[in-house]
């Protein structure tokens, strides 16, 4: 069973002004409060668990923060933010176990917005979380960045409006942010990221790649000791591609820059082809070849390196 603690952190005395709402062209209720969400509460939930778990995180809005630990018990705190303890009140969180699956869910009602001097405040449920080390993880957060670290399973993080970040992850993951940069370090296993608008960093050993930003710039590190287990793919619509390739590393590659572009290498390619001004897509062999490295942007510069 899980136990819970509540705490409240009381907001110190504010001075409030009277002023009139209706110039505001928005249908919500409107307050005026001289701090941003003055309000503060905290919830941490605690669930024993043996062997490799499952944790489902979901909240309607707010930040993600996931880190392994080496205790078999998975602990959820949640932060609960709002203009007063009536906004916080309104926000639901339940949690459910069964067996090493658990699921913690945050959802607020309401559509009521805050009027703090020139910004707009809404509640939000931040999550801060330990897990162990092996550990499938589905997190989703309706407006919030999201940040894991040393997770070894297979990883979801799904963010409408904000950065994603992970560090020293293994297994599967794929990250997705509606808008937001995704930055993921020292990665091993396989990997699809997605943004909508933003820039993509990725280093590590994969065996799988996919990465996608529909406009913003894409840095690849690839270190030693990775192989490509399947084809690989890094697409942006609009942006600059960066590859550092290790030695010994094989694959077909091909390059386009798109109409605008230039695609330039410093890897020894075996017959090389393209690189130029009338055939701007670069293909050629590295290494003994095998699986397909494809790497295209609508508008932008390609760079391949090993250093």
């Amino acid at each position: 069973m899980a136990r819970a603690l509540v705490s409240v952190v009381m907001p110190r005395s504010l001075s409030r002004v009277a002023v009139a709402c209706g110039t505001l062209v928005v249908s919500v209720a409107c307050g005026v409060n001289f701090e941003r969400q003055a309000y503060i509460e905290r919830e941490e939930k605690r669930f024993p668990v043996d062997g490799k778990v499952e944790v489902r995180l979901d909240t309607f809005d707010g930040a993600m923060e996931i880190r392994a630990w080496d205790r078999p018990e998975v602990v959820v705190e949640i932060e609960k933010r709002g203009a007063d303890k009536e906004a916080v009140s309104k926000i639901v969180v339940t949690a459910e176990q069964k067996g090493n699956q658990i699921e913690v869910l945050a959802k607020h009602p309401s559509s009521r917005t805050t009027f703090s001097f020139g910004s707009f405040s809404s509640p939000t449920a931040k999550f801060i979380v330990n897990v162990p080390k092996k550990t499938d993880l589905y997190v989703n957060t309706g407006d919030g960045s999201i940040l894991v670290e040393r997770v070894d399973g297979k990883i979801s993080l799904q963010s409408g409006d904000g950065s994603i970040r992970a560090i020293e992850t293994a297994g599967e993951l794929i990250a997705e942010s509606g808008d937001g940069s995704i930055d993921v370090e020292d990665l091993a296993g396989k990997a699809e990221v997605r943004t909508g608008d933003g820039s993509i960093r990725l280093s590590g050993a994969p065996m799988g790649l996919k990465a996608r930003s529909g406009d913003g710039s894409i840095v690849l590190r690839i270190r030693s000791g990775a192989a490509m287990a399947q084809d690989w793919s890094v697409q942006t619509g609009d942006g600059s591609i960066s590859v550092t390739l290790p030695d010994n590393f094989d694959a077909d590659i091909e390059a386009d820059p798109g109409s605008d572009g230039r695609a330039r290498s410093d890897l020894h390619l075996v017959n090389l082809t393209g690189g130029t001004e009338e055939k701007p897509v670069l293909r050629g062999r590295l290494g003994q070849g095998g699986h397909q490295f494809v790497l295209r942007t609508g508008d932008g510069t390609i760079r391949l390196t090993n250093r």
